[in-house]
């Protein structure tokens, strides 16, 4: 680059839903290079990885990784220079998985962010109540390893919807940490992220939320099954 010539960016660097859920795909599942220039978005399902590169605009290669134990991901990688420090600007850093707090989203596009947390690193379950056969159950939870960035979350979706949730360790895997919410709680915040049909999202779990959805509002008993389980 020639003296005096300032770096051109890959990214447009402008709020928008789209823009807002690939940020919260980064949280989840994304890496800063030491660099400061690289940055590296992962995941196991390829079409997370297209509907980030078209979040984005991006053009670059979709390449692929495997484990030790052989298991495929995929991956996109990409420099930034502008785009990496607007993503410090607003929070977020090399190995950040436990050190992230708030991430400075506009109240407008903090549903959008959510949904693509919420498609990295969140699930929702279902089931039937074992002695209540006709009551119900709906969960949703938000993962991380980082405790201040899911009391962030928590801080902001009882501001901007009235939910309080709880946070919770995994006994399962103690180093995930879980802000979770029950029935009441979790319709409202599902319905604040999915609030038009055409949204980016990771079909998977928007097609067994629907799912889910559909059995609450008809109040049909027996469709799941006793203890059955829609995970997402």
């Amino acid at each position: 680059m020639q003296c005096g010539q300032k770096p051109k960016g890959q990214v447009k660097i402008k709020w928008s839903s789209e823009f807002a859920y690939a940020i919260g795909l980064l949280v989840s599942d994304g890496c800063l290079s030491k660099d400061g220039l690289h940055i590296t978005f992962s995941s196991k399902e390829k079409r997370q990885i297209f509907n980030f590169k078209k979040c984005l605009g991006l053009k670059s290669k979709i390449g692929k990784n495997f484990s030790g134990a052989g298991n495929l991901s995929y991956r996109v990688q990409f420099g930034d220079v502008l785009f990496y420090k607007f993503l410090q600007e607003i929070g977020l850093s090399p190995a950040k998985s436990k050190t992230i707090s708030e991430v400075s989203v506009p109240k407008k596009y903090f549903f959008d962010y959510l949904r693509g947390y919420f498609d990295g690193d969140g699930c929702t379950y279902s089931f039937f109540d074992s002695v209540w056969k006709k009551s119900y159950r709906f969960y949703l939870s938000f993962a991380s390893a980082s405790i201040s960035h899911l009391e962030w979350l928590r801080k902001k979706l009882n501001i901007y919807t009235g939910v309080v949730g709880s946070i919770s360790r995994n006994s399962n895997h103690p180093s995930s940490i879980q802000l979770r919410y029950s029935k009441h709680e979790a319709l409202l915040i599902v319905k604040k992220m999915y609030y038009c049909d055409k949204l980016v999202c990771l079909k998977r779990k928007r097609l067994k939320i629907d799912k889910s959805l559909n059995i609450i509002k008809s109040c049909r008993s027996g469709v799941i099954g006793k203890r059955a389980t829609f995970r997402s």
